[in-house]
């Protein structure tokens, strides 16, 4: 029997519980441990926690393949190198679209002078979606495509809502407005003393919400607000050849963190089979991510 693929999730928040549970339930990976701050996990299923390994820090796990960086995106830059400098491949969901590219780069880098492996946005988008995105293109090489999110709540921009000072919590919902325009609707839960104004005005000027419409509502309890479903539909209008009108469509309705946790292990699996260096969804071989021998899976998927 092949020896499984010893996983360490970092992070035990929404996508991280999910992360766990999929490396449980994938034949092929062990679960080496999860890495979170005691305090960290009250509230977080602790139950659940208690029948795993957890520790404060990834030094103390031994024989790690792969850590699940499930993590914000903000906090992935300086997590993941060192990571890497240990011989160890990571994965993680990075979601700032505009920096995805420089990412690469910098953790290439890291990765090469460890001989280790970095899966660079290993979600659902960036990552599944730009994968749709690129079959797309190929498939009718001119025209135009639109990406429409939601309606459904945004993970990363809820985490840097609640990082805005005032916040004692917070709620990003992106809605979608048709042609890859989104409105975001952010409700706050604000400590006592803070000013939604002030927090409006901070919000709409951080990156992750400069570019789109954004309204502020404060509420008394954001919990009664959660709801962790999102979705995408991915248009395509373009041309095979000189033929017009090909019509592309791709839609989904999912819940947010399970959908990405998932993808990240399948991620993990396939960051054991690269060569060294950091890598996008889109420059990996879709096989790669899928657990079974190769030639059964050809078998059946073609």
């Amino acid at each position: 029997m092949t020896r499984r693929v010893n996983v360490a999730v970092l992070g035990y928040g929404n996508i991280g519980k999910h992360a766990a549970d999929s490396v449980d339930l994938s034949p092929d990976m062990r679960l080496a441990g999860i890495v979170e701050l005691p305090e960290r996990l009250q509230g977080l299923e602790p139950a659940a926690a208690r029948k795993r390994k957890v520790v404060e820090s990834i030094d103390e796990l031994t024989d790690v393949d792969v850590a699940l960086l499930c993590i914000p995106s903000r906090a992935v830059p300086d997590v993941a190198p060192p990571i890497l400098a240990r011989g160890i491949n990571t994965v993680d969901s990075y979601d700032i679209h505009g920096h995805l590219a420089d990412l690469r780069r910098r953790l290439n880098e890291a990765a090469l002078a460890a001989q280790a492996v970095a899966v660079v946005s290993a979600g659902w988008d960036p990552g599944t979606d730009s994968m749709i995105r690129c079959m797309f293109e190929f498939m009718t090489p001119r025209g135009i495509t639109y990406t429409d999110f939601g309606p459904g709540m945004s993970m990363g921009h809820s985490v840097v809502a609640r990082a805005i000072p005032g916040v004692e919590d917070a709620l990003s919902m992106t809605i979608p407005m048709g042609t890859g325009v989104h409105r975001r609707m952010i409700y706050v839960q604000l400590r006592p003393g803070a000013d939604v104004r002030e927090v409006a005005s901070m919000l709409k000027q951080d990156p992750y919400f400069a570019d789109d419409e954004t309204i502020v509502r404060q509420v008394e309890d954001v919990s009664e607000l959660l709801d962790v479903g999102h979705g995408v539909a991915i248009e395509r209008k373009g041309v095979s050849g000189s033929t017009h009108n090909q019509r592309l469509h791709f839609s989904m309705k999912i819940n947010n963190p399970a959908l990405t946790a998932e993808i990240m292990v399948a991620a993990a699996r396939a960051a054991m089979r690269q060569k060294p260096g950091a890598y996008t969804m889109i420059e990996i071989p879709i096989i790669d991510f899928m657990y079974g021998d190769r030639d059964s899976i050809i078998r059946g998927r073609v």
